[in-house]
């Protein structure tokens, strides 16, 4: 078999004459007439590809598959054995939709075996989804999630910093990640309580136009997921613990923010989510900026577009 054409093992039965270069489709795969599959796949044996299906490239698909109309897999997909997806929130027998939900797996993410997704969701591009999870909703660049249903536990390839939380004398003054900065502000401790205080435009670098605070978030949410163009925030856990994941377009940088008289700087064109919020959890976050939903980046991928050309 030359290596630029696909292999199609003897007794598998695909009908679509849409294969790229390199893939191979071992047996009893069925694949019917419309289905699209990129180059350089692997679709392990028992799988199931329906009509309007597209497969990037250098996809795996593990063997027990089935992929139902609708469904969209970017480049670069693992999907593990027995993945189960959906289409049709409201299924009845021999009653079928005018048009199926479209499910779209962006490129380089991975679903564990035995997960089920529902349809008419969006797994974010190089996110981890755990074998057994049951995905309800859309998850994500790069989220790591588990259980039924799912909940983020992490983020991928962030590094973490942690602080003692029970010692001052650990944070530096400025503790510098990629252009964000953790600063140790004053924190006076006497019998009558404890004080912590900062100034504008010293303690925080930049002359606050706008603060928001941040509570009551349920634990399994998360909050942020966006860019600015030009503000630049400073964000302090007043009460509680949050988790805060930086990324610049180049690399992941976790926080976690767990007392008063710690504060994270983060300049503009720095892709923030806070997650794991503690019950008790009060976040306050100080802006250079008033209000502008144009300042807003709310699309990764195009973030990443932005962060390169400006790199």
């Amino acid at each position: 078999m030359s290596e630029h054409q696909p292999y199609i093992h003897p007794l598998a039965d695909v009908q679509t004459t849409k294969v790229g270069a390199g893939t191979r489709l071992w047996q009893f795969v069925v694949a019917l007439p419309g289905a699209e599959i990129g180059s350089d796949c692997i679709i392990c044996s028992h799988c199931f590809i329906e009509n309007d299906v597209v497969i990037g490239d250098r996809v795996t698909v593990k063997n027990g598959v089935q992929l139902w109309d609708g469904l969209r897999v970017g480049d670069d997909v693992f999907i593990g054995p027995n993945v189960t997806f959906t289409n049709d929130r409201y299924p009845r027998s021999r009653q079928h939709p005018g048009s199926f939900l479209q499910t779209h797996i962006d490129p380089g993410a991975s679903i564990g075996g035995g997960a089920t997704l529902v349809p008419g969701i969006r797994i974010g591009r190089n996110a981890l989804v755990g074998a057994g999870a049951v995905v309800t909703r859309s998850i994500p660049p790069n989220a790591i999630v588990v259980g039924n249903p799912t909940r983020i536990v992490g983020y991928v390839d962030a590094k973490e910093h942690l602080q003692n939380k029970d010692s001052a004398k650990d944070l530096p003054a400025q503790a510098e990640g990629m252009g964000t900065r953790f600063y140790q502000l004053p924190r006076i401790i006497d019998i009558r309580g404890s004080l912590s205080a900062g100034e504008f435009e010293k303690s925080i670098p930049f002359a606050v136009k706008r603060y928001f605070l941040v509570f009551n978030v349920p634990s399994a949410e998360t909050r942020g997921e966006h860019a600015h163009h030009a503000c630049h925030q400073f964000l302090v856990c007043v009460h509680g613990s949050v988790s805060v994941v930086l990324d610049d377009g180049d690399g992941r940088e976790e926080y976690i923010l767990d007392r008063p008289d710690a504060g994270l700087y983060i300049p503009p064109m720095t892709w923030g989510i806070q997650y794991k919020y503690s019950a008790d959890a009060v976040l306050l976050v100080f802006a250079s900026h008033y209000y502008d939903a144009d300042d807003y980046i709310r699309d990764y991928d195009e973030f990443l577009k932005l962060a390169r050309n400006k790199a």
